[in-house]
């Protein structure tokens, strides 16, 4: 993708994403008829939200799970994820155990992980949100290689809702450079520009999760 992609280059890539707990299905109405005529990839909800008894077009269903703590046992998790795809999920974006990783539990990370990835199946996808500004280098790489051995599809930054941020370009580079183009990496939290979006990209992301995707658009050279 060029430095400055279009705004429909860009679309493809978003996640349009509703996740505030006040939410309504009025507000999810609205969410997937802006994300069908921006052209986003997807739509991401809360899981109570499904089914979601619309025309979605183009646009895929992409729920989150174990959010936004990651503080659930694998069980809950999974049953959650399993739940979500029978009510039509596509994509499912789960929390890691952030503790497990701060006390070196890597086997129990990855078993976590793959606990989920049994809910789902390819070609469903699963993105496994490492919330990486809490985590150093290290524990950003290792978190990546438990991902990757469970089966996960992709690795995602941050929930955006953990008081020390989001994404930022240097996690997305080290995210990119562990996952080599075999997994996908999602960018979220804090990208409410064109301009930061295009960072992301340019750093390695291969998803973008954003709610502000019309401001984004909005920034693109015009096509």
């Amino acid at each position: 993708m060029s430095p400055s992609p279009s705004a429909t280059d860009l679309a493809h890539l978003i996640d349009h994403t509703l996740l505030t707990p006040e939410a309504t299905h009025d507000d999810v109405t609205k969410l997937v008829a802006d994300a069908k005529e921006y052209g986003t990839w997807s739509v991401c909800v809360s899981p109570s939200m499904l089914p979601l008894d619309l025309n979605m077009g183009d646009v895929h269903l992409a729920v989150v799970c174990g959010f936004p703590s990651g503080k659930h046992t694998s069980a809950v998790k999974a049953a959650e994820a399993r739940e979500a795809i029978a009510a039509g999920a596509e994509e499912v974006d789960m929390v890691i155990n952030l503790g497990l990783i701060k006390e070196g539990r890597w086997e129990d990370v990855t078993a976590d992980i793959a606990a989920v990835k049994q809910a789902v199946p390819d070609p469903k996808i699963l993105k496994v949100i490492i919330e990486s500004a809490v985590l150093t280098d290290d524990e950003i790489v290792r978190a990546c290689q438990a991902a990757e051995k469970a089966g996960a599809d992709f690795v995602k930054t941050s929930t955006g809702f953990h008081p020390r941020g989001g994404a930022s370009v240097e996690a997305v580079k080290v995210m990119a450079d562990t996952v080599g183009g075999r997994l996908g990496v999602k960018a979220s939290g804090g990208i409410r520009d064109y301009q930061t979006a295009c960072a992301m990209v340019e750093a390695g992301a291969t998803r973008l999760g954003v709610s502000s995707t019309a401001k984004i658009l909005a920034g693109a050279p015009t096509e």
